[in-house]
C-alpha cells in the first residue's frame, strides 16, 4: 500500500519552499502485471506532471545492486522534478491525478519517496 507518513509530510510541506525539490522514486512492482499498470499510470501522469511544472528527470529499470549488505534491489527508480513543495501537494489534492495515482498505486508492491534538495554545488 502507498501511504504518505502524515508527520513527515506535513513537515515536509511546512519547510521553505523557495526552490525545486527533485523526489527520488524507488520502485517495485506488483507481481501481478505490475511493470505494464505503471507504464499505464506514467502515461496518465505525465500531462498532469506538466501541468503543475513538474518533469520526470530520469527514469530507468533496476539492475542488480553493487554493494553488500542487507539491501534488496529495486525493480525501478525515478528522479522528479516539482518547482515547488506547493506544486507537489497541489498534483497529489488534484482529482485528475488521485484517478490517475489509483493506477500506479495498483502496480506497486512497494515505494520509497525520498524528497532531495538540489546541491548544485555537487555537481
Amino acid at each position: 500500500m502507498v501511504a504518505f507518513s502524515p508527520d513527515t509530510f506535513a513537515a515536509f510541506l511546512a519547510d521553505e519552499d523557495d526552490s525545486p525539490v527533485i523526489m527520488l522514486n524507488l520502485l517495485r512492482f506488483a507481481a501481478d502485471g505490475g511493470r505494464e499498470r505503471y507504464a499505464t499510470y506514467l502515461a496518465l501522469a505525465r500531462p498532469i506532471l506538466a501541468r503543475f511544472g513538474a518533469r520526470i528527470l530520469v527514469g530507468g529499470e533496476g539492475l542488480p545492486v553493487l554493494t553488500t549488505g542487507d539491501v534488496t534491489g529495486w525493480d525501478a527508480a525515478l528522479l522528479v522534478q516539482y518547482p515547488r513543495r506547493a506544486a507537489f501537494k497541489a498534483m497529489v489534492d488534484d482529482p485528475d491525478y488521485q484517478r490517475a495515482f489509483q493506477v500506479g498505486s495498483s502496480a506497486l508492491a512497494d515505494i520509497v519517496l525520498q524528497p532531495l534538495r538540489p546541491r548544485p554545488d555537487w555537481l
